[in-house]
């Protein structure tokens, strides 16, 4: 196999201690799981027969709060007892809670169709040394900078300035491993919440600069404890609005709210996302994942029958938050179709997955390269 870049073959790294990939054997067999159900995606356009409509009803959390905090689904925390404050996350130079909470520091994205061009890769948030390198090979400027938070984890300051002199949008996916959605919604980590959303806020002050927070991606898939038949949809989208809920009163208004989902395959256990939906005053974009994994896939049926779904939900900006392309599935003949399937749909743009997984889904060989750096070059990014 030719290595990313034309250079020599990288080794594979240690997965870092934060995040997504320190649970790189569950997100795996997860995605191992999700891409065997995907075998028949192509025909998925043919045969999807109807889309859920409506909003989820109203979760009647705070009317029995001790009954949420019993709840027990499997894969999520169990609560046998009472749930002790959650222990107040360190900070680095972080403003005290409640600094901007009645001078919200709001900040808009453009949301203007094929204007975002974005990417992880394995090293960040350490360093955004690894993003950089990947738009110094494709002479294609990056504008949003992704990476994976673990609960209970403090906003990577330093990582969003380095994205922001970079011109890029800082990009977090907080993920809840190992916590009860309910106890969220009860309150319990709300000091952590103010404390994140403080940070946020201190950084939109300071720099005049937006993020996109995304929590819980991929519901609609069984693979995360907080998705489809482990946590209920009405506890998850009571956890949203909390979430939300709490950075708006610590005025962190420079966020653009990215709620993601999966791509659907009713025929393997990936339905519809309506009855995660949370309601459009919770949610500024959506956000779409999935990969090609074979040369027959293309863009309308990879992704098509979701952007019907979500817009029956939603008009909101669609980007494409998570993708990439197998090399055995011809990857610069997928990323020429990605590209040309976002301009089709009037999405705002992608972020590409550049690191290994349960593929190796880096941009590989010259092909590849320069076909991500010509379409990139098309496109009138937008700045925070």
């Amino acid at each position: 196999m030719t290595a990313p870049y034309g250079g020599s073959p990288a080794p594979m790294a240690q997965p870092p201690r934060r995040g997504r990939h320190s649970n790189r054997g569950v997100a795996d067999r997860a995605r191992s799981a999700m891409f065997r159900g995907y075998r028949t995606i192509e025909g998925v356009g043919r045969r999807l027969g109807g889309i859920m409509h409506g909003t989820v009803a109203a979760v009647l959390i705070g009317l029995c709060i001790a009954g949420a905090l019993a709840l027990v689904t499997t894969g999520v925390a169990k609560v046998g007892g009472p749930i002790a404050a959650a222990p107040r996350p360190t900070t680095d130079n972080a403003p005290p809670i409640g600094t901007f909470s009645h001078h919200p520091v709001v900040v808009r994205l453009p949301a203007h169709p094929e204007s975002y061009v974005g990417a992880y890769a394995k090293g960040v948030p350490e360093s955004y040394a690894p993003i950089k390198a990947l738009a110094t090979a494709t002479a294609a400027r990056l504008n949003v900078a992704l990476y994976y938070s673990g609960w209970r984890e403090t906003f990577r300051s330093a990582f969003a300035v380095q994205a922001g002199d970079n011109g890029a949008v800082p990009f977090i996916q907080i993920e809840p491993f190992r916590v009860s959605l309910a106890a969220i919604v009860a309150g319990v980590y709300d000091t952590y919440l103010e404390t994140f959303a403080t940070s946020v806020a201190s950084y939109g002050a300071t720099t005049g600069h937006a993020v996109i927070i995304g929590f819980g991606h991929e519901m609609n898939g069984s693979w995360y404890p907080w998705g489809y038949r482990h946590t209920s949809p009405e506890v998850f989208v009571a956890a949203w609005r909390h979430i939300v809920t709490v950075f708006r009163r610590q005025g962190a208004d420079n966020v653009t709210w990215l709620w993601t989902v999966n791509i659907m395959d009713q025929r393997h256990g990936i339905p519809s996302p309506a009855a995660w939906w949370p309601g459009s005053s919770y949610v500024t974009w959506v956000g779409i994942d999935g990969y090609y994994l074979r040369r027959t896939w293309m863009f309308a049926s990879l992704f098509g029958p979701t952007i019907k779904a979500v817009r029956a939900l939603t008009i909101a900006p669609v980007l494409i938050a998570e993708t990439g392309a197998a090399p055995a599935s011809d990857q610069p003949a997928k990323i020429a179709n990605l590209f040309s399937g976002i301009r089709d749909y009037g999405l705002l743009g992608f972020v590409w997955f550049n690191a290994p997984g349960t593929q190796d889904w880096r941009l590989t060989g010259p092909a590849a390269i320069a076909e991500f750096g010509r379409g990139a070059r098309t496109y009138k990014v937008a700045t925070s």
